[in-house]
């Protein structure tokens, strides 16, 4: 006996942030409005950033002061304008930007539940700019499911 499934949806958009240097910007709300807009109500949300500099992750977005001990950590684990990196094309924070996004990673997938993405309470989306200068970032956001 086969049953029948609701077809299969995929939805593709993109957006820009416009970051004002190294921290972070919530993009909770926009990736929100994405996945309502595709129309799906189960499946999975993927969010990918086209950069080499910044990068994607769920954190806590009740209290402001876990980002900022977040910038702290990484400001002593990969300080700017190091000896040991040979690469800064761009500047002392170049190589460092690279090794914060290579760390933290530029694509998150979440699961799509009742029309939108399933996340704690306390969590939100950010990207994080990790280079001190502003920048225009893309974010690409695919929805698949039905």
């Amino acid at each position: 006996m086969s049953r029948a499934t609701p077809a299969e949806h995929v939805a593709q958009n993109a957006f820009t942030v416009h970051t004002r240097g190294r921290g972070f910007s919530e993009i909770t709300d926009k990736v929100m409005q994405l996945v309502s807009a595709s129309g799906v109500q189960t499946g999975i949300v993927n969010v990918f950033t086209t950069h080499t500099s910044c990068s994607l992750l769920i954190s806590e977005n009740a209290d402001p002061a876990v980002r900022s001990d977040l910038e702290r950590w990484f400001t002593r684990a990969v300080p700017d304008g190091d000896s040991i990196f040979e690469h800064d094309a761009e500047g002392p924070d170049d190589m460092p930007a690279h090794v914060r996004a290579i760390l933290t990673g530029v694509s998150l997938t979440l699961p799509v539940h009742g029309g939108k993405p399933h996340l704690g309470t306390w969590q939100g989306i950010y990207l994080w700019e990790h280079r001190v200068d502003p920048h225009q970032r893309k974010v690409m956001v695919t929805v698949f499911g039905h």
